[in-house]
């Protein structure tokens, strides 16, 4: 077990908590705050946090970053028997690349009302990718809100 938190390592908490990380570098970095992990074998092989003002680039997604950093690491494409932890529901351009990864297992904090792949018909995901939802749901809304509530009041 963590000591500090009583959450055992290799839980899906444990890992979006990785994910929260990256999620607070973002938010640090005047980011849209969502943090991403893929992790292979109970080890995080990639860890990533949206870059989409720093690079001037719409596609830098931390999901996208994250794919990337996994499959350089593993040598090849494919990301079976992965798993994605994102602190945001993926929009439909990070679910059609994590279905062409064919990543085993998506594990989201909080859903995406607006752009969230699981309102689109079909479902874009690969058909064998096990999906978890609400893991540190609150922690992963609240950062967001906080997140345009600063925007807001900068206006």
């Amino acid at each position: 077990m963590d000591q500090n938190t009583n959450i055992s390592p290799f839980s899906d908490e444990y890992f979006m908590k990785q994910a929260m990380q990256e999620a607070h570098k973002a938010f640090e970095a005047d980011e849209i705050p969502v943090g991403a992990i893929i992790v292979c074998n109970n080890r995080i092989i990639a860890r990533a946090h949206n870059l989409t003002e720093r690079l001037n680039d719409v596609t830098a997604h931390a999901e996208m970053q994250a794919i990337t950093a996994a499959a350089n690491y593993l040598g090849g494409k494919y990301l079976i028997d992965c798993t994605l932890y994102v602190t945001l529901e993926p929009c439909n351009m990070c679910a059609g690349a994590l279905a062409w990864s064919q990543i085993s297992k998506i594990v989201y904090g909080a859903s995406d009302e607006k752009r969230g792949y699981s309102r689109l018909t079909p479902n874009p995901l690969h058909p064998r990718t096990e999906v978890v939802t609400g893991i540190m749901e609150d922690e992963s809304t609240d950062l967001i809100r906080s997140f345009f509530a600063k925007k807001r009041k900068l206006r």
